[in-house]
């Protein structure tokens, strides 16, 4: 469904320096950097068919985060979603919500940690176990 995500930055390098970390414990490399035609500069980072993007706002105006918004990353264990949390904090990222952990729902049951990125961007690293049948 989905072809790409993309968040503003205010400090691209900060970001990039946030995000080669934080998706690196995902196994992303180092982001394609792109010039666009405005003169504005964009990061792709590409990783098992997704793309992950970072802009500075093309209209020249301050970069802002969704009220409400989340971007969840999938991860392989528990395990990568604590470290995913730790190296988010590590490189300027904010821990929110409650600490990384099992959360038990309707659903069933999944590993999640929530970071707020330089810019204020919520991310969720998430890890769901195979369900009993």
């Amino acid at each position: 469904m989905f072809s790409h995500v993309m968040v503003g930055s205010n400090d691209i390098e900060r970001s990039k320096r946030f995000y080669n970390a934080v998706l690196g414990v995902l196994g992303a490399g180092e982001p394609m950097v792109n010039q666009a035609g405005t003169g504005h500069t964009r990061l792709f980072y590409r990783h098992d068919g997704a793309t992950f993007c970072v802009s500075e706002p093309i209209d020249g105006a301050p970069a802002t985060h969704a009220n409400g918004g989340t971007i969840g990353f999938k991860c392989n264990s528990p395990e990568q979603v604590a470290q995913f949390h730790d190296v988010a904090v590590a490189n300027g990222g904010t821990s929110i919500e409650q600490p990384p952990g099992l959360r038990e729902n309707k659903m069933g049951a999944l590993y999640l940690s929530y970071v707020r990125d330089p810019d204020g961007n919520k991310l969720c690293a998430l890890h769901r176990p195979a369900q009993p049948k």
